[in-house]
């Protein structure tokens, strides 16, 4: 299945996929129209700070299989798309009590208002996400924020196909290089494993000062 891949080290903080984004989610689909839109449009993928200095990543939704935020969400108002494994959101199901954004583990979900069912005054916050440009997808076409990246900083396609033809980065190296079934696990992946050594190596140091 096809999905979006994140190769961070690439990323350049031009933001370009940030504003390609909240335009295909904007009620007009103009960059121009969507300025003068209330609530403006939201963005679903966000540039934030780099682990290293002057560096930056796209984060986004990934997808997860099984997903953290649709289990919790007591109303189902987090499902899957059946056809193309992505997961969405049903906003006039959303009661903005947040436990998606709790389990989220990569903070991909934000809270905004939205326009009102016809008569134009914002509704209370409701979650928002990725949907993956699912309207996109299905007519086969990349997600807006891969169309206009033009570092690979976000690849869209197969993942053993990426690997193959180098657009992808270690990390996806490592989750294709995994035996089937194992993909969805990142404890050895990357610097993952480190981390969680050195978190234990924190705690271990904690509990004997106390």
């Amino acid at each position: 299945m096809k999905t979006v891949f994140v190769n961070p080290e690439r990323c350049i903080g031009c933001r370009q996929c940030e504003f390609a984004c909240a335009v295909a989610h904007s009620q007009t689909g103009d960059p121009i129209g969507a300025l003068f839109e209330t609530p403006p449009p939201r963005r679903r993928v966000h540039v934030e700070m780099g682990s290293a200095p002057n560096s930056s990543f796209p984060n986004r939704c990934r997808h997860c299989d099984p997903a953290p935020c649709q289990q919790v969400c007591p109303t189902g108002a987090i499902y899957r798309d059946v056809d193309e494994g992505l997961v969405l959101l049903d906003t006039d199901k959303c009661i903005a009590c947040a436990l998606c954004a709790v389990v989220c583990p990569f903070s991909a979900l934000t809270f905004h208002p939205i326009a009102g069912n016809g008569h134009g005054a914002p509704r209370p916050l409701v979650a928002l996400k990725c949907d993956g440009c699912i309207d996109r997808v299905r007519v086969n076409e990349e997600p807006a924020c891969v169309e206009v990246c033009k570092t690979d900083a976000l690849v869209y396609g197969e993942l053993n196909d990426l690997v193959a033809e180098g657009r992808v980065g270690a990390t996806a190296r490592a989750l294709a290089a995994m035996p089937a079934g194992e993909a969805h696990s990142v404890a050895d992946v990357d610097n993952v494993a480190a981390w969680r050594s050195f978190g234990a190596q924190l705690e271990e140091i904690g509990s004997r000062e106390s």
